[in-house]
C-alpha cells in the first residue's frame, strides 16, 4: 500500500478541503508594519468566494525599520546583514502571526496555511539594471521555513520568483486578486493601489481577459514618506498637512516627470531603487531647486505621485466613466486624492470598501488568495502575464 510523506498527506488533505482558512501577510516598502489578514476561501479561480475574518496591522518598531533600511533598495549592501535578516524576519513574522491569532482567540491548529509576501529588499527588472546577460530579478527575504516552524502552520512564500521565471517582472501581483475578486460585467473598473509604488489593474466591462492591464505607474508614497522622514522627522504626511503648507514647484515637477519609465509601454514595474531621494536630488540639481522650502518639496512630490497616476490613466485607459477603486496608504493622502478627483470628473472614485474589500487589508488578502490558488487552483491566463501558480511550500515539521 502506497503511503505519502506525512507532510505531503497533510498538504493533500488541505487542498481537498471545501473551505480553507488562510493567513495572508504583507510587508510593504513603507515598512509601516506587518499586515495580517485571516481569510476563508471556498472554490478557486473565477469561482472563488472569500471572507475577511480578521485583519490587523502590527506596527514595526523603529529599530527593526532601521535594520531593514540598511540593506533596502541599495546596490551595495552588507551580505551578512541580508543573510541574518532573512532568518530573523521569518521568525519575527511568525511571532507576529501567533500574536495576532492569540488576540483573536484563534488556535493556530485551525489555520490551514500562511501565505507570506516577505520583505522586498531589491527589485531589479531588466529595464532598470540594463545588464544584457541577466534576466529580470527581485528579492524578498523572510524565510518561509522559519515562519512554518515558528507557527506550526503550512507556509507558502516567495511568490514573485515563479512570475519572473515564466517571463514576467515579478510584479504587480495584484493582477490575479483584482481579476478574481474585483471585476463586474458591464462596468469598466480601475483598481488603483497607492503603496510605496502606485500600481493599477484595469478590468474591462466586457470581461475580456486579454484586455486586462496590470502595471506599476510610478511612485506612490515612497518619495513623500522619504522626504517627511528626512526633513520633518515624520514617518509620513498625515492628512497632507505638510503638502498643504507648501506650493508646487513646476520646474521640479516637470523634471521629476521627465524619465524614460513614463514613456515605456505597459505592463512595467519599478521601485524605490529608481524613485529614491537620489532621483529627487538629481532633478533638483538640474533645475536649480536645491534650496526650496521643505514644505514645497513635499507638496511637489505629492503632486508628482498624483500627476504620474493621472497621466498614465488618461494615456492608457481610455474609457468613459470608469469606476476607480483605491487602496493602500495613498488612499488616505488627501492631497493626492483631491487631485485625482479633480482630474477625473467623469469617473466615480472611492476606496475598495465598495468591492467588499478593506482597503488597508487588500494586499494581505491578495496573498492569502494566491496561497489558496497555489493549493487548489489552475494557472489563469490574463493578458500577457504568465499563466502560472506561484509560491513555494514550507512544512512545519
Amino acid at each position: 500500500m502506497l503511503s505519502f510523506n506525512k507532510n505531503l498527506q497533510r498538504l493533500f488533505n488541505i487542498a481537498q478541503k471545501t473551505t480553507k482558512t488562510g493567513v495572508g501577510l504583507m510587508s510593504g516598502t513603507s515598512l509601516d508594519g506587518l499586515d495580517i489578514a485571516l481569510c476563508s476561501f471556498t472554490g478557486n479561480g473565477t469561482q472563488t468566494q472569500f471572507g475577511l475574518l480578521q485583519f490587523v496591522t502590527i506596527p514595526y518598531p523603529q529599530s527593526f525599520k532601521d535594520e531593514v533600511q540598511r540593506v533596502f533598495a541599495r546596490k551595495m549592501a552588507d551580505l551578512e546583514q541580508i543573510t541574518l535578516l532573512n532568518a530573523f524576519i521569518g521568525n519575527y513574522h511568525g511571532e507576529l502571526v501567533l500574536e495576532a491569532l492569540a488576540g483573536w482567540g484563534i488556535n493556530a491548529d485551525t489555520v490551514d496555511f500562511i501565505a507570506s509576501h516577505g520583505q522586498t529588499i531589491y527589485h531589479a527588472p531588466k529595464r532598470l539594471h540594463q545588464r544584457a546577460d541577466y534576466p529580470n530579478a527581485t528579492l524578498q527575504i523572510g524565510d518561509g521555513d522559519h515562519l512554518a516552524v515558528k507557527t506550526g502552520i503550512l507556509t507558502i512564500s516567495d511568490f514573485r520568483q515563479k512570475h519572473i521565471a515564466a517571463g514576467g517582472e515579478g510584479a504587480p501581483l495584484a493582477l490575479y486578486g483584482d481579476v478574481l475578486l474585483g471585476g463586474k460585467p458591464g462596468e469598466n473598473r480601475i483598481l488603483l493601489n497607492i503603496g510605496g509604488i502606485a500600481n493599477l489593474t484595469y478590468l474591462p466591462a466586457d470581461g475580456d481577459a486579454a484586455k486586462v492591464l496590470c502595471t506599476d505607474v510610478g511612485p506612490g508614497n515612497t518619495l513623500i514618506d522619504a522626504a517627511c522622514r528626512k526633513y520633518f522627522n515624520k514617518a509620513y504626511d498625515q492628512d497632507s498637512m505638510i503638502a498643504y503648507q507648501g506650493n508646487v514647484n513646476e520646474d521640479l515637477l516637470r523634471a521629476l516627470l521627465h524619465h524614460p519609465f513614463f514613456e515605456e509601454a505597459a505592463p512595467k514595474t519599478t521601485g524605490p531603487e529608481l524613485f529614491s531621494l537620489t532621483y529627487v536630488e538629481q532633478a533638483q540639481l538640474r533645475t536649480g531647486t536645491e534650496h526650496i522650502k521643505s514644505e514645497d518639496l513635499v507638496c511637489t512630490l505629492s503632486m508628482f505621485t498624483a500627476v504620474a497616476i493621472e497621466n498614465f490613466i488618461k494615456t492608457n485607459v481610455r474609457v468613459d466613466k470608469p469606476g476607480i477603486f483605491v487602496s493602500g496608504g495613498g488612499a488616505k493622502n488627501l492631497f493626492v486624492m483631491a487631485h485625482l478627483k479633480q482630474a477625473f470628473t467623469n469617473a466615480s472614485i472611492a476606496d475598495t470598501t465598495g468591492l467588499g474589500i478593506d482597503p488597508d487589508a487588500k494586499e494581505a488578502i491578495l496573498f492569502s488568495l494566491l496561497g489558496n490558488e497555489a493549493l487548489c487552483g489552475e494557472p489563469v491566463a490574463i493578458g500577457n502575464n504568465p499563466a502560472v501558480l506561484m509560491g513555494k511550500f514550507s512544512f512545519p515539521g
